[in-house]
């Protein structure tokens, strides 16, 4: 459930016009420094909504530097397809 919620929001940033998805529609394009601001603010969110989950399994597994290092990874990994469809995928009418 985790990882389709990180990959869901992982792509968010480069499929809307939006601020988070749920802000203010932008008039003109989002920059790519915008969508890499709203990539690490979903971060954390997904992290916070991972938090929450294994909070109600039972106790809560202390994590290093290490664990944020692979988990940001991972979900810039994720993000992948998403500024691949912004980014490179030549669009019609553009």
């Amino acid at each position: 459930m985790v990882i389709v919620a990180a990959c869901i929001a992982a792509n968010l940033p480069f499929v809307n016009q939006r601020l988070l998805a749920a802000g203010p529609a932008l008039a003109s394009h989002k920059s790519l420094w915008l969508r890499l601001l709203e990539l690490v603010v979903l971060y954390f969110v997904v992290g916070t909504f991972a938090l929450l989950l294994e909070q109600r399994a039972g106790q809560i597994a202390p994590q290093g530097w290490e664990f944020y290092a692979i988990t940001g990874t991972l979900f810039v990994t994720l993000a992948f397809p998403g500024f691949v469809y912004r980014y490179l995928v030549r669009h019609r009418g553009a």
